[in-house]
């Protein structure tokens, strides 16, 4: 059973937010990934940052203990025709207003305590998109579990970079079920 971090306390970002946001990202990335950070693809995180926060329909939660960041969610509204599940779900959804999930991240110290969840619904439970898509790592059993978990169901498995890893293609439905 998890231990539920109770001081966990959620702040909401946008686009606007993103360069005073930029370096709390990196630096929770950085721990992380403090194990990988000799990774060509993690290192182009910081790529990834600049790339999704400078969407204008850019989101972000970052959950803080005191002062401390514990972990974040962001992604952004898909643009029509480029969703991630498409070429996966046939027929294509009939209410398909996607919201792509990038990122969810939680600091070692803070990871199976909740935090996850807490910063997942937060993230989502404000959208008003029919569909979250993410995507997870194929070789990460445990973590697309977790999801389909909390709703979402694998729809196919993509390689968006030719130097990334093989990803499944999570689709959940929104809003997300309790």
């Amino acid at each position: 059973m998890e231990t539920y971090v109770t001081t966990l306390h959620v702040r909401t970002y946008s686009h606007d937010d993103a360069a005073d946001i930029r370096q709390t990202l990196l630096d929770v990335h950085a721990d992380a990934y403090a194990d990988r950070l000799d990774d060509a693809f993690v290192q182009k995180f910081p790529w990834f940052v600049d790339h999704w926060s400078s969407h204008p329909q850019f989101s972000c939660v970052i959950g803080y203990d005191g002062a401390e960041p514990v972990g974040y969610a962001y992604g952004a509204a898909a643009n029509p025709g480029r969703e991630w599940w498409r070429g996966h779900l046939e027929p294509a959804p009939a209410k398909d207003r996607t919201f792509h999930l990038s990122e969810l991240m939680v600091r070692p110290k803070w990871r199976k305590t909740g935090a996850a969840e807490r910063l997942h619904r937060a993230l989502l439970d404000t959208r008003d998109h029919d569909l979250a898509v993410l995507l997870v790592d194929v070789t990460h059993p445990k973590v697309q579990a977790l999801y389909e978990s909390w709703t979402y169901r694998k729809a196919g498995e993509r390689q968006p970079f030719p130097d990334s890893p093989l990803y499944a293609v999570m689709v959940a439905t929104l809003p997300l079920a309790d």
